[in-house]
């Protein structure tokens, strides 16, 4: 049995083609895995602040210097970073915002990117503490970005998925989705199809 973490971060609740590839996905994976547990946590219905200097006291003073604050925000931390951990499949569901990732995702990335828990500096440079698990990011584009300089979405998630010792990351992209003609059903279509060789 496995563990599934879904990451949903799409502002919109209704008419979300990164959570219409979400549900698909489970549909999926339930059907080929009906044993796995599977977890989803909403970023954007239940939004994780942002990194603040609470967040940083309570990952950097000892317990007994700690106020009420930073210690909330460790706990919290702590919450989403064993859920991390727990989990051997990784889903980020993530829509293109002004050429990125939504702020959402982000705050939650800067939440479990841990130096001694999901990575580890060494004499040669970091070296991250989650190998053995996958990543699966699914993700909505209102235009056509997949290899162009304009696409700072995949490249980062790569980036920081491999800081963290996860290597085998699958990308599966809706581009083109609000675009004129056929392109929004194009788009859905080819990641549907992707998204059925994935389970």
């Amino acid at each position: 049995m496995s563990n599934v973490l879904i990451i949903e971060s799409s502002a919109r609740q209704q008419d979300s083609i990164s959570r219409l590839l979400t549900q698909q996905f489970i549909s999926q994976w339930q059907a080929a895995h009906p044993a796995d547990q599977i977890t989803v946590r909403d970023v954007a219905f239940n939004p994780v602040p942002h990194l603040d200097a609470n967040l940083l006291g309570g990952w950097m003073k000892p317990a007994d210097q700690r106020n009420d604050s930073e210690q909330a925000s460790l706990d919290r931390s702590n919450e989403l970073t064993d859920e991390l951990l727990a989990a051997d499949v990784l889903v980020m569901a993530a829509p293109m915002y002004n050429f990125a990732i939504p702020s959402t995702l982000k705050a939650w990335l800067d939440h479990v990117l841990r130096a001694g828990v999901t990575f580890k500096y060494t004499a040669t440079g970091p070296q991250g503490l989650l190998t053995g698990k996958r990543a699966i990011v699914l993700t909505a584009r209102g235009g056509i970005h997949t290899g162009a300089t304009s696409d700072h979405q995949e490249p980062y998630l790569r980036q920081v998925m491999a800081f963290i010792g996860i290597h085998d990351v699958t990308f599966i992209h809706a581009e083109g989705v609000n675009l004129s003609g056929d392109f929004q059903e194009k788009g859905i279509n080819h990641a549907k199809a992707l998204l059925a060789q994935v389970a």
